[in-house]
């Protein structure tokens, strides 16, 4: 489904959503949105979505990018600890 507006930009860089839109995605107030500036153009995205493509995206990684991180930081604490 392919819906176009135009909307124009309020006092205090506010705008509002038409109401095809909302519908659309399914947003209600107090919906999180992300914006994001791709080359000359602002793209509001979901916030629910953005964590599911990132889910998606990484959904193949084994382990814990923090877990690692506190290895390291203990294993770096260790050797500060010998010298």
């Amino acid at each position: 489904m392919s819906v176009t507006n135009v909307i124009t930009v309020g006092p205090k860089g506010r705008v509002v959503i038409p109401v095809e839109v909302r519908r659309a995605l399914g947003l209600t107030e107090g919906s999180e949105l992300v914006a994001l500036i791709e080359g000359d153009a602002v793209v509001l995205l979901p916030r629910s979505s953005v964590r599911d493509r990132l889910r998606s995206l990484f959904a193949g990684v084994e382990g814990s990018m923090a877990g690692e991180l506190i290895e390291e930081r203990r294993a770096a604490a260790k050797e500060d600890s010998r010298a």
